[in-house]
């Protein structure tokens, strides 16, 4: 309580040069005093409270235990904060509620005892208090729904704190691990060395704390370890430095690495198996075979009076299958490279490059072959260009059975691809049979009858998937088959089809 007596005037000067919210009561509660910032508050004009109950500003939950109080508090007045313990709300003029803070002080005046109130908006206290426990809630729920490890530690490797994940990891529960070493859940060597490097760190900063940012080993509870990936982040509380480690169980990822690395190994070992069996059959089989070819046609040539008709039938069936098996071989090595043996690639000009393989084939002379637009130049090997189109043009002539035969080729856009077609009005090729005929050795009609190695579509498809296409065909039985194949735009060059969009 003020040793001096306060006249009115210092009063109203006392409450004027306040910037917080002020009233002044007696010892009924009635307002005497209040100053400006109370109708910023409150939005009551001052001299219209005077006279009023101070529990006008407040809710009417508050109100009775106010007025109850208010003896008690005359009969021993001090500074105290109103409300210890509850939350306390204010009343605006236009029924809006807020939450405040109200500090009481006694004042000995010349009107007797008096009580000063001061007010304080806590809003945007109580929103931050509001929002944080809302973080710390939403936190709390990571924590403990996380599907990774969380580790925190205090800056001597304590454990603090160890969420459900973590004790699944480990096999340890929380109470086990707190406040021990976070050492405990490393093997040797790590278990020594995690000390130190976290010493070092402290002193100097540097992160060379064990495990940030790279594969580490865990220890569990049974001894057993496991590779782990570690990040961990600093924060602080106050002065207090803490480090909060997410820890991941990789093990099924080093599993699933183990087994890519050794398969990588077996396909590089099959892949040298590959190379060195073309090797053999380049030089090891095609010299005997050209052997037998020649003496076939030395004595096909030399003692053709010799043979009678069924020795000249067997004397072309064996020349026929001595160039078969050449050619066999031949598609067994091209095959075996594709992808394998690279070329550079080079801008290729289409327009140019399937008139000199419609040239190289020298189609007979019922067979027309007609390109029906302008070609793109694409960026691709040209080796491998040339297999596709000789491929499936020089199939369309081999099997062409109508006296007057048409092949047409084709291009359009379609999307981000270049989209080929090669038509033909030859006999077609039943459904259940679209995809056997890109099968490797796969034929439809007789060897014997029509020379195939099996080896044409099979390459072809190979190296239409090899740039990112795709190969299929159409075809009716009796009338003809197209052949589509794909090829990107984003290989391409300048050059573009005039062909319209499909």
């Amino acid at each position: 309580m003020t040793e001096h007596l306060l006249e009115g005037k210092s009063l109203e000067w006392l409450l004027e040069s306040a910037t917080d919210a002020m009233i002044i009561t007696d010892r009924e509660g009635r307002i005497i005093l209040a100053n400006p910032t109370i109708e910023q508050l409150f939005g009551y004009p001052r001299h219209g409270l005077i006279g009023k109950l101070m529990e006008v500003l407040l809710p009417e939950r508050f109100r009775q235990a106010h007025h109850s109080q208010l003896g008690s508090y005359f009969a021993r007045p001090h500074a105290r904060a109103m409300g210890a313990g509850i939350e306390l709300f204010g009343l605006r003029q236009d029924g809006s509620e807020f939450p405040v803070d109200v500090s009481l002080s006694p004042l000995k005046t010349e009107q007797g005892l008096l009580v000063m109130a001061t007010i304080h908006d806590i809003t945007r206290r109580k929103q931050a208090e509001e929002a944080l426990r809302e973080s710390e809630a939403r936190m709390r729920a990571i924590f403990d729904t996380a599907v990774d490890g969380i580790v925190t530690i205090d800056e001597r490797g304590t454990i603090e704190r160890f969420n459900p994940a973590a004790e699944r990891m480990f096999g340890y529960t929380e109470g086990e691990v707190v406040e021990k070493n976070v050492s405990m859940l490393m093997p040797s060597p790590y278990h020594e060395a995690h000390d130190g490097y976290l010493a070092h760190y402290m002193q100097t900063g540097e992160k060379k704390i064990i495990g940030i940012g790279r594969e580490v080993v865990g220890q569990r509870k049974d001894g057993t370890t496991f590779p782990m990936d570690l990040a961990v982040g600093e924060t602080r509380q106050g002065v207090r430095r803490m480090f909060t480690g997410t820890v991941r169980d990789i093990s099924a990822r080093k599993q699933a690495e183990e087994q890519r690395d050794r398969l990588l190994r077996e396909l590089e070992s099959a892949n040298e198996e590959l190379k060195n069996f073309g090797y053999v059959v380049s030089h090891d089989l095609k010299a005997p075979l050209r052997a037998i070819g020649s003496l076939a046609n030395w004595l096909s040539t030399d003692y053709a009076d010799k043979f009678d008709d069924e020795g000249r039938e067997h004397m072309r069936l064996l020349i026929s299958r001595v160039h078969r098996m050449d050619g066999l071989i031949d598609g067994i090595l091209q095959y075996s490279r594709v992808g394998r043996v690279k070329e550079v690639s080079v801008p290729v000009d289409l327009n140019r490059q399937v008139h000199e393989v419609i040239d190289l084939l020298a189609p007979p002379a019922n067979i027309a072959i007609s390109v029906e637009n302008s070609l793109p130049t694409v960026m691709v090997e040209p080796t491998r260009i040339q297999q596709v189109f000789q491929n499936l043009l020089s199939n369309a002539i081999k099997y062409m059975d109508k006296p007057e035969g048409e092949i047409r080729i084709a291009c359009n856009i379609k999307g981000k691809q270049w989209k080929f077609s090669i038509t033909d009005n030859g006999p077609g090729i039943e459904p259940q049979h679209f995809e056997k005929i890109f099968q490797l050795f796969q034929t439809l009609a007789p060897r014997d009858r029509v020379e195939s190695t099996g080896v044409g579509l099979a390459l072809v498809k190979k190296i239409v998937e090899m740039y990112g296409g795709r190969i299929w065909l159409e075809s009716t039985l009796g009338r003809g088959s197209t052949f589509f194949f794909t090829l990107p735009r984003t290989a391409a060059t300048a050059g573009s089809s005039n062909g319209n969009k499909a």
